[in-house]
């Protein structure tokens, strides 16, 4: 059980990031420990992430093991779509921390691909220091900008990928805070904006912004002072070029509709 709740502990803390591997640690947790006590222990480690639920759900229904290599086999897909897209010579954009978009781009370094990457520090927990780490790790060229350099960043960027915490049943993405006003901006100026993500990320739920804890921003307090810090947003359709999953390159209604008739169990 020790594993079990270290398993739970890492994805509340942050430690695991990208939802495909809370996603996969998820049903690690599970196959340790498969109680419905145990379930509600895991889903609410993380409750804004439906890859997650839908993974453990899909293991209700068939085993973890299917489930496991289904999450596998799509991120696989979605991957080898996502590097189709990148070509050399390109400058790309990306924001946060998605490790789908980071593998995507690894991918495209294999196969000899000549580019740089321009990133965001993503505050206040600076999940794109992140990006650049892997990054640098991968021997691939990166440029970290600060958030309010965003606008700077695209000017010489070609391409824009973002992963995602969630599409909802109106085909918007939800993804880390600060994601829609990059969208808005490369629609501006006419560059691509794709979503790298699973077609587990669809959700039938109301979704609820997260609000982190103000001191992630700055410890202060104050009467006169209020501190936002919500998590993500919803990115509208519009300025989404097409969303990248195992079911294909799609423009987001599209996928949606897909979604709906291929994974009719999800609720």
């Amino acid at each position: 059980m020790a594993n079990f709740n270290n398993i739970i502990k890492d994805i509340k803390s942050l430690k695991i990031q990208g939802a495909n591997n809370i996603a996969k640690a998820g049903l690690q947790a599970l196959k340790l420990d498969s109680s419905q006590k145990a379930i509600r222990k895991i889903l609410s480690a993380r409750p804004t992430e439906p890859t997650l639920r839908n993974a453990i759900t899909f293991a209700k229904l068939t085993d973890t093991v299917t489930a496991m290599n289904y999450l596998v086999d799509s991120e696989k897909r979605a991957i080898e779509q996502g590097t189709s897209l990148i070509k050399s010579g390109q400058t790309i954009f990306t924001h946060c921390h998605s490790s789908t978009v980071l593998k995507t781009i690894k991918k495209a370094k294999e196969q000899k691909k000549n580019f740089q990457v321009f990133n965001t520090e993503t505050r206040p927990r600076y999940q794109g220091r992140l990006t650049s780490q892997e990054l640098i790790r991968a021997k691939i060229k990166n440029t970290h900008f600060v958030d309010s350099g965003v606008e700077e960043a695209l000017e010489k960027s070609d391409i824009v990928l973002l992963g995602a915490d969630m599409i909802t049943p109106k085909a918007e993405v939800a993804n880390k805070i600060g994601s829609e006003m990059v969208a808005k901006l490369a629609r501006n100026k006419k560059i691509p904006v794709y979503i790298l993500t699973s077609a587990w990320k669809y959700s039938t739920k109301q979704l609820k912004i997260e609000e982190r804890d103000s001191k992630e921003v700055w410890n202060k307090k104050n009467k006169y002072l209020k501190i936002r810090n919500p998590a993500f947003e919803l990115i509208q359709p519009e300025y989404i070029t097409s969303i990248v999953s195992g079911l294909g390159i799609q423009k987001p209604k599209k996928l949606v509709k897909k979604i709906k008739k291929t994974y009719s169990w999800i609720k």
